[in-house]
């Protein structure tokens, strides 16, 4: 296991080829986002991506979002751009924001049993977003054993995951440390899934008509 100080640039630089490498050899690494700190693995890798999952303690029903460098990846990974999707990706790309969209069917990956949807998101954090420019798309949940908070903090992230991760590019305590918010643009109307770090209200101002779950 490697850790990396990514304050260092030299260091930094040295940590973003280790990832990239381990990422390419289908194994894990632990990466800050502008939310938490994730744990990700090739997306393209579903035995990477079930080790992702058996790290975490977390079973199959519960899918694992994608996280991508550029708004242009978006276009070759999911069935079409609707209006309402490309409106909350420019008001909200790079953030806090993950949408759950339909993917391209033709594509190979099993990120669990997503029936066809992917959560996606492009984070705001500059160690993400180059990481993710050498490895293409990742699959990438919160650095946390499941049931367990998230990590803010790499620390936190090795201490709940230890040798789970062969890198830890540490980029400090992460200035927010709450979770992205989740919005299902599957159906007609986009949903709020789970609340985070965008507000209701702060996506009302770009869509309207966005609503919370039916209550059960």
């Amino acid at each position: 296991m490697q850790r990396f100080d990514c304050s260092d640039e030299a260091e930094r630089s040295r940590g973003l080829e280790a990832a990239a490498a381990v990422v390419g050899r289908g194994e894990l690494v632990v990466l800050p986002t502008d939310t938490v700190y994730g744990l990700g693995a090739d997306a393209f890798d579903s035995d990477a991506v079930a080790g992702l999952l058996a790290a975490k303690g977390r079973g199959r029903t519960m899918p694992v979002p994608v996280l991508i460098g550029s708004w242009r990846t978006l276009d070759g990974l999911i069935d079409r751009v609707t209006p309402q999707v490309r409106d909350l990706i420019q008001a909200f790309w790079p953030g806090g924001l993950t949408l759950v969209v339909r993917h391209v069917p033709s594509l190979r990956w099993d990120l669990g049993d997503a029936r066809g949807t992917v959560a996606v998101r492009m984070p705001l954090h500059p160690v993400a977003i180059e990481l993710l420019g050498r490895t293409g798309p990742m699959a990438v949940s919160s650095a946390n054993i499941s049931g367990q908070p998230p990590a803010a903090t790499a620390d936190e992230a090795l201490a709940q995951l230890g040798g789970a991760a062969e890198v830890y590019l540490d980029g400090g305590p992460c200035r927010n440390a709450t979770p992205s918010t989740i919005v299902d643009c599957t159906g007609e109307v986009p949903v709020v899934v789970r609340a985070g770090a965008v507000g209701l209200e702060t996506l009302r101002e770009v869509l309207p008509l966005i609503r919370e779950p039916a209550a059960r």
